[in-house]
C-alpha cells in the first residue's frame, strides 16, 4: 500500500548506496509504474477541474501556474509549450516560480517561505474573474503557492491544485484540489521523482484537454502549431498530404503560403 507522504516518509528502500546499477534501474523503473495508476484514481477530479477551465477560457480567461523549485519549473515548461504546439499566445498559459526566471535554473534561497510574493507576480498579468490559477506543491504546504491561491479565492478566480500529500493546506485553499497520492520516494525527500512525475503528467492532461476542447485540435492533428523550424514545418506538410491526398510539394507550397496547417484546410 501507498505511503501517503511523499516527502518526509522512509525510503522503501534502506541501502540504496549498495545496489548495483541495474538493481538501481529497475527499482526506480518499479517506483515510477506506481505513479500513472495513482493519478488514475483521481482523474475524476481532473476531469470535473478541466470542464470548469474551460468554461473560463471560453469567456477570455487565461490559465496560470504558480509553483516553487521542481513545481515551478514543471509549470512554466508546461505553459512555454502551450504557444508552439496548439499557436495560443504566449499570455493565454502562464507559468510563474517562486524567485522569479532566475529560479529556473538556479534555487533561489527562501523565495517559496514568501507568502504574498505569488500575488505580486500575478498581479502584473491583471488577474480577472475569468483567469484560473493552478498552484503546484508536491509536499501541499508551500507558503507561495497558499498565499497565491488564498488571494486568488478572494478575487473571484477558479482556483485548483497538484499536491502528492492528502490533507495539505494548499489543497485546503484550493476549489478543485487534486490530490496524486504517489508514496515514499525512492530517495526519501527528493520529489523531483515520483511527484515531479505526477504533476508533469497532469498537467499534459490538463493542457491537453482544454486546448482540444477550444478547438486548436482536428482530429489527432496539431493543425494550429507554429511554424518555427524545419521539423514543425516537414510534420506540417505530412498532416496535409494525409488530409488532402495532395503531393509532399504542393503540401509545402501550401502550408508557407498560408502559415498554418488550419488556414490551409480552411481553403478546401
Amino acid at each position: 500500500m501507498l505511503k501517503k507522504n511523499t516527502t518526509e516518509s522512509n525510503s522503501n528502500y534502506s541501502d540504496l548506496d549498495k545496489m548495483s546499477v541495474k538493481e538501481l534501474l529497475h527499482s526506480i523503473n518499479n517506483e515510477d509504474q506506481k505513479v500513472a495508476f495513482a493519478i488514475k484514481d483521481v482523474i475524476s477530479n481532473i476531469e470535473m477541474f478541466v470542464v470548469e477551465i474551460v468554461k473560463q477560457m471560453k469567456k477570455g480567461g487565461r490559465l496560470f501556474y504558480i509553483g516553487a523549485g521542481t513545481s515551478g519549473r514543471l509549470g512554466i515548461v508546461d505553459a512555454s509549450e502551450c504557444p508552439p504546439t496548439f499557436g495560443v499566445s504566449h499570455d493565454l498559459v502562464v507559468g510563474l516560480i517562486a524567485g522569479g526566471d532566475s529560479a529556473i535554473r538556479k534555487a533561489v534561497e527562501f523565495a517559496e517561505d514568501d507568502k504574498e510574493q505569488a500575488w505580486k507576480d500575478l498581479a502584473k498579468y491583471n488577474p480577472c474573474k475569468n483567469d484560473t490559477l493552478i498552484g503546484i506543491a508536491a509536499s501541499g504546504r508551500t507558503p507561495y503557492v497558499i498565499g497565491g491561491l488564498e488571494q486568488a479565492n478572494k478575487n473571484g478566480l477558479l482556483t485548483g491544485c497538484i499536491v502528492c500529500n492528502t490533507d495539505s493546506q494548499v489543497a485546503k485553499v484550493s476549489q478543485f484540489p487534486i490530490e496524486v497520492i504517489v508514496g515514499a520516494e525512492f530517495v526519501t525527500g527528493s520529489t523531483r521523482m515520483k511527484a515531479g512525475t505526477a504533476q508533469k503528467l497532469v498537467l499534459n492532461m490538463i493542457s491537453t484537454s482544454v486546448m482540444i476542447q477550444l478547438g486548436r485540435v482536428k482530429g489527432n492533428k496539431m493543425v494550429d502549431m507554429q511554424l518555427s523550424n524545419q521539423k514543425l514545418i516537414e510534420r506540417g506538410t505530412r498532416f496535409l498530404v494525409e488530409e488532402l491526398d495532395i503531393s509532399e510539394e504542393e503540401a509545402k507550397k501550401l502550408l508557407l503560403e498560408h502559415g498554418s496547417v488550419r488556414e490551409v484546410l480552411n481553403q478546401f
